[in-house]
């Protein structure tokens, strides 16, 4: 398994290789585009398209070999034009919240647990010792 994440590894690192190309491409035709001398640049515009194309198509081969799992809720996130960071802030936000509130379950269970065998404690003292190892067993603290 470790070779097929090195492979995927090199993939996506290709790949991110080609999309800094064409990136580099476009910004060189922004650039020539604007500040235009002639035929001279027509020339170099003609070159820089031509690699841009190549560098589409190259990419347009190696792209369909990276596998990467994106979850469909950034998917659509992104398709309605919305900032995928604001989701990954939302979502980060969610589960502080949802790890407050188990976190209290949780007091509010281990409460009711030591409730519980200080009052089977004190009705069936003979089970004391039985009741003191369960809840230690279970994480909880037995009451003096």
């Amino acid at each position: 398994m470790a070779a097929m994440t090195s492979d995927s590894d090199t993939t996506i690192s290709v790949v991110e290789t080609q999309l800094k190309d064409i990136v580099q491409n476009l910004y060189n035709l922004i650039v020539q585009s604007f500040d235009h001398h002639g035929s001279k640049t027509q020339e170099a515009m003609k070159r820089e398209i031509q690699s841009l194309v190549q560098n589409l198509v190259t990419l347009s081969r190696t792209a369909p070999s990276v596998i990467i799992d994106i979850p469909p809720e950034v998917t659509t996130y992104v398709e309605n034009a919305r900032n995928p960071d604001i989701f990954t802030r939302e979502f980060v936000e969610t589960v502080q919240r949802m790890n407050q509130m188990l976190n209290g379950r949780v007091d509010a269970y281990r409460l009711l647990q030591e409730q519980l065998a200080w009052q089977l404690s004190n009705a069936v003292p003979e089970m004391k010792d039985d009741i003191a190892s369960v809840v230690e067993a279970t994480g909880g603290r037995v009451r003096a």
